[in-house]
């Protein structure tokens, strides 16, 4: 079964038939983490470094890197019981504006954020492919870890 990621939102699986994805990664940052021990894996889609206000996120915090990340990485040792040393770190999005002088470069900043609580939390990236003028489609085959990207210039 296909599982859908949409925007702030997240999803983990162990069934080997699942495949999950989620599209359109322009800014947001898409961040799939892989178990080959457990054979479980996950994609959480983040659409913003952090919320503007605490209550923002209570929630959607798997909206934003600052709340939503730590919460992914936790579910996999508590619903599935995986080590952080296990889990295979991969990042995909953070594109650049195609406007000139954007003063937010949210893609910049979620990247930034991101390997900023990756290495509070002790992982590394094993993989990114992020930045340039792109959007990617993600999809995480659950049975093999394996990604599959497609690509789309980006118009706006």
């Amino acid at each position: 079964m296909t599982k859908i990621v949409g925007i702030g939102e997240m999803a983990i699986s162990n069934n080997l038939n699942d495949t999950i994805k989620t599209f359109a990664l322009g800014s947001c940052l898409g961040i799939t983490a892989y178990s080959a021990v457990r054979k479980v894996g996950g994609i959480i889609h983040i659409a913003l470094p952090k919320p503007a206000r605490v209550e923002d996120a209570n929630n959607r915090y798997c909206y934003y890197a600052t709340t939503g990340l730590p919460y992914f990485i936790h579910q996999f040792s508590k619903a599935y019981g995986c080590t952080k040393s296990e889990l295979v770190i991969r990042i995909f999005g953070g594109a650049e504006s195609l406007r000139e002088n954007d003063t937010f470069n949210v893609g910049k900043q979620n990247l930034e954020i991101t390997k900023h609580i990756l290495t509070d939390l002790n992982l590394g990236i094993h993989y990114a492919e992020t930045g340039e003028t792109v959007s990617r489609t993600i999809e995480l085959e659950v049975a093999s870890g394996d990604i599959n990207i497609w690509h789309q210039n980006m118009i706006i």
